[in-house]
């Protein structure tokens, strides 16, 4: 199904995938099913050596097995969801979402299909997922499909918000009484705990350092 990527075109292709509430709808535009997506991006993926996988895993029953799969369609789609999350997500979200991730898809693939916790954790998924629309680019190219893009109405970016100069649109001078407060803790265990004397000093030639570059 994938090419060798060293046999793929010399020229990157790239592509738009649109997305509805977490499900991908369009390529470059065009509706399709679910299975028409897979099935278009395992040929157009395939032929720019995207989607081989070659790894040991841990089987259910505790042996390990080298296994080699070819999903270039799932490849492409999961690098474009999780993208896409990035910009319409929140932050907590994000975080609590990725070990929930973990368990649904260890349900899956030890046969627990139709368990009460998959059950539970689809509502889950279903209420984050209505938040993730909007459309990926991607970029294929030697056995890698790599986001270049992404447009989203839903997105929660704000470039106001950081900038890194003085037009970002929050207040820098706030920054200080957060910083002194967020160290705090650290600050009191160091203050029983210190460093050794000589690791301090390194710490403070390294400071020097920096404050002169």
């Amino acid at each position: 199904m994938t090419k060798d990527p060293w046999d793929t075109p010399d020229t990157p292709l790239y592509l738009e995938i649109e997305f509805e509430q977490g499900i991908p709808k369009k390529i470059d535009g065009v509706a399709l099913d679910g299975v028409e997506i897979i099935e278009k991006l395992n040929q157009i993926g395939g032929a720019y050596g995207v989607g081989r996988i070659d790894m040991i895993e841990d089987r259910l029953v505790g042996f390990k097995s080298r296994e080699v799969y070819e999903c270039p369609g799932a490849k492409i789609l999961i690098d474009a969801h999780k993208a896409l999350e990035t910009l319409t997500l929140s932050k907590d979200v994000l975080q609590g979402k990725t070990e929930l991730e973990k368990t649904y898809a260890k349900l899956a693939y030890e046969g627990m299909w139709f368990s009460p916790l998959k059950e539970a954790l689809d509502s889950f998924f279903d209420h984050v997922q209505q938040d993730v629309s909007g459309t990926v680019r991607v970029r294929l190219y030697k056995g890698q499909a790599t986001v270049v893009g992404l447009k989203s109405c839903q997105s929660v970016y704000n470039e106001d918000l950081a900038t890194y100069t003085d037009a970002d649109s929050f207040d820098h001078g706030a920054s200080v009484g957060f910083i002194k407060i967020w160290g705090t803790s650290v600050k009191t265990w160091r203050q029983v705990h210190p460093f050794p004397e000589e690791q301090m000093q390194v710490m403070k030639d390294r400071l020097k350092i920096v404050e002169g570059a």
